[in-house]
């Protein structure tokens, strides 16, 4: 791993954690779901997964992008509790809370991991 990438990941981890576990609250009021470990990673190419025994991972880098971006992520990524698949089941989750999720998940696609 690159120092200044390892040493920024160290910086932004915590802060990560705060973010991603207060967002996760708040979505999951409306869903309530019951979910794993949340771990905050340094991830190459992924923002965000979610296991099959429902742990939830993200990328430290959530917290250097727009909130509304990062919010569908965490979003994204909690909604896979309920649906383990990217059927119209699932985006039907995503849209309950998140009804432009489609412009969000777009604007994400073009910001640089």
């Amino acid at each position: 791993m690159i120092r200044g990438r390892r040493t920024e990941y160290l910086t932004h981890k915590e802060k990560a954690r705060a973010f991603i576990v207060e967002r996760l609250e708040y979505f999951n009021q409306f869903y309530g779901y019951t979910y794993g470990r949340v771990s905050v990673k340094n991830t190459k190419t992924r923002w965000g997964s979610c296991s099959k025994k429902g742990n939830l991972n993200f990328t430290y880098r959530l917290v250097l992008i727009d909130a509304h971006l990062a919010d569908y992520v965490v979003l994204h990524e909690l909604c896979h509790i309920g649906e383990f698949n990217h059927g119209a089941g699932f985006w039907k989750l995503i849209e309950k809370q998140m009804p432009d999720w489609k412009a969000r998940r777009d604007a994400l696609k073009r910001v640089r991991f």
